[in-house]
């Protein structure tokens, strides 16, 4: 297996919810570091929305290890950033039996 290169500076971040004072939550997302990361993009697909087609390409972010718990271990709660770019963080899993580099299954969201 060859060594990824971790090239790309992506800002991970983590949901914040808050109460609004009417009744409801408001959403916003708190830094929780940086990390260095390979991106690679996968095949994308065409699913027929209501009155569009939506487009969907899935990502394969590999990072360094983190122990299970730790904060800067990606989870699938969260999202990481590149610049504009928002990649929403689906799953999360060790690329081999040693937990050197994980491996988030993610797909790039709309930043409106």
């Amino acid at each position: 297996m060859k060594v990824p290169h971790l090239t790309r500076k992506l800002v991970l971040e983590a949901r914040v919810t808050a109460p609004d004072g009417a009744g409801g939550f408001t959403e916003t997302w708190a830094v929780q570091g940086t990390l260095w990361a390979e991106v690679v993009a996968g095949t994308g697909r065409d699913a027929p929305g209501e009155e569009i087609t939506l487009a969907s390409i899935p990502y394969r972010i590999t990072v360094r290890g983190a122990a299970q718990g730790a904060a800067s271990r990606p989870r699938p709660d969260q999202r990481l950033r590149d610049g504009g770019r928002l990649f929403r963080i689906l799953a999360v899993t060790e690329r081999d039996a040693t937990g050197q580099f994980l491996v988030c299954f993610a797909r790039e969201e709309d930043p409106a």
